[in-house]
This record gives structure tokens, sequence and C-alpha cells, in this order.
């Protein structure tokens, strides 16, 4: 085999491997969804919602339209009711009002610290730990809670 067949039979290879895992060397292919960036929901308790994502450590932004709480490096914008109840306001789904989000949080902790930082916002667990299967294809124990609008809160435990 001369050295430039050996490269063009090395190109194939490689060609074909990053075809068949996604993309080359692991990296994702461009032109298709990625990730989350951000969820929207309106929110009816602006004071009491502030308080209380605060109070589970989230930063905090607010705005004249939404209030947002980032979620490492995604974030949930809460509309104040003075945005999603605007009938100009289209960028929203159109039966959206409080309370209608149900968000999973991945908890890095143990679930003595979850329960700690949840009974300091003042979150009172309804359900779990129970077992589930989370989205990252995994086993976790799940704890639930509600907000101060009724949105559902999972916090998820990876083991």
């Amino acid at each position: 085999m001369t050295r430039a067949s050996r490269r063009t039979f090395v190109r194939r290879i490689a060609t074909v491997a990053a075809a068949a895992s996604g993309g080359a060397a692991g990296v994702q292919e461009r032109g298709r969804v990625r990730g989350f960036d951000h969820v929207a929901l309106p929110m009816q308790n602006t004071d009491a919602m502030i308080a209380f994502y605060r109070g589970l450590g989230f930063q905090i932004n607010e705005g004249n339209a939404a209030v947002s709480v980032y979620v490492g490096d995604q974030m949930i914008n809460f509309h104040r009711p003075t945005l999603w109840q605007n009938g100009t306001f289209t960028l929203r789904a159109p039966g959206a009002k409080p309370p209608c989000g149900d968000l999973c949080f991945v908890w890095d902790g143990t679930a003595a610290q979850l329960k700690a930082t949840l009974d300091r916002a003042g979150a009172k667990i309804f359900e779990g730990p129970v077992p589930r299967q989370g989205g990252r294809r995994k086993s976790g124990s799940s704890v639930y809670v509600r907000d101060p609008d009724e949105n559902l809160l999972e916090f998820i435990i990876y083991t």
C-alpha cells in the first residue's frame, strides 16, 4: 500500500465513523436542535414568585415585562400579568395562564440539602422522594413541590 492510499483509507474510515456517531469526533452536526435556551410561562403572583425562586437560590433578573430565573445556561422567563393578559401580546400559547408549568430541575447535592433548601423557600413536598427515569435516560429520585402560582416543580437527584 502506498502512502497516498493509506491516507485515503484513513480518511474514509474517519468519515464513516463520524457519520455513524452523528458528527466528526463526537461533535453534533449543525442544522438540528441542540437543546433548550429558555422556557416562558405566565406569572400571576409576582412578588411571591420572585421571593420563592430567590429562596431556592436562583439568580433573578427583573424586567418590566418578565422576570428571568437563571438555571445554569438556561432560563425561565415568567411573564408579568400586564404582559400575558394584554390581548396584543401574541408570543405565547393562547390558552396559557397560571398554573401551566411542569418543570424538572436537576439537584446537584444530597436529599437532605434539597429538603433544607425547599424548607427555606417555604416549599411543601407533596410527593417523594420517589424513583423516576429522568431526561438524561438515567434513574433518579424525585420530589415534587408547587411554586406560589401552583406550577409543578420536580427536583431530581440522579443516582
